[in-house]
Parts: structure tokens; sequence; C-alpha cells
């Protein structure tokens, strides 16, 4: 149950969160960034992720809610809700917070926490992504990943339908 609990303790509210990050600022420690669904986590996810973490010190990784996600991917998605998919995320050990928003972008969530560097996949165009200007006007940096080919959830569903 401690395991479990430590897991928890991982998915962050806004206020919680604001004060980790003092702490980590005070402490001279580098903040990176991501977002996304998460839907059906698979091996694209966690490379992709563990590269994110790679970068500094400290992994947030921003997580659409249930109606964004749905907003955004479409009927049918996600196939877990949000709480599922925080608990999944957090239980990676180089992630350091999940944060779950309601907005169609994390802008506002990236306004709040300043990232040192904000994390995209190279299949995201940059200038399109929330908080390219931001993070860089703040003294950030953007940093865009390759994303593993073949592996995405779109085709992982497809998988499963032709079952």
């Amino acid at each position: 149950m401690e395991k479990y609990y430590f897991i928890q303790e991982k998915i962050s509210d806004v206020i919680s969160l604001q004060y980790q990050l003092s702490e980590y600022r005070f402490k001279d420690q580098k903040i990176v960034f991501t977002d996304g669904c998460y839907d059906l986590l698979h091996r694209g996810h966690i490379k992709f992720l563990a590269q994110a973490s790679d970068l500094g010190d400290k992994l947030i990784v921003g997580i659409h809610s249930d109606s964004s996600a749905s907003q955004k991917k479409g009927r049918g998605r996600p196939v877990q809700d949000h709480k599922t998919r925080a608990i999944i995320l957090a239980s990676l050990q180089f992630v350091d917070h999940v944060i779950i928003f309601e907005e169609d972008t994390p802008l506002k969530l990236i306004q709040m926490i300043h990232p040192d560097i904000l994390v995209k996949g190279s299949d995201r165009l940059i200038y399109d992504t929330a908080g390219t200007e931001l993070v860089p006007s703040k003294g950030g940096k953007i940093v865009t990943l390759d994303v593993l080919k073949g592996y995405s959830v779109s085709s992982l569903l497809e998988k499963i339908k032709a079952l």
C-alpha cells in the first residue's frame, strides 16, 4: 500500500505543484514539461518520456482530462479515464509529477510552470504548439524528440478491433 500511495502523491494539483516548483527552483533544478493524452501507454510513449526526463532534473507530464481528450481525439476516446491514465504515468520512475488539465491546450499550465524545457514530439508542428513563444521568452527552450515509428494509440486500437 505504501508504494501505491507514493505513486498517487505524484499526481499533482496546481497549488501543490507550485509549492514543489519553488522548491525545485531554489535547488536550481531544471524543470522539463511535456503533455499529451497518453490514452493507452505503449513503447513509443515510454521511450519519449524517458528521453524527456533525461533533459532535466524533474519531469512534469500534463495530461488531457477526459473531456479535453475526447474533444481532441474524437468519439470513443479516451479509452481510459484521466484518473487511470494519471496513475499509470505516475507509476513510471522517471515521471516526477502528473497534472490533469481541462483546456484544449496546456498553455495555462505552461504559463504557471514556466518550464526550462518544453518537450514536443517531432510529429507535432512546432509553430502550432502551445507554449512555443512563451517558453523561450522566459529563458527556456523547446526540444523536439523523434517519435518511435509504428507506435500510436490509433494503430493499437486498429489492431484490437481486428481481433
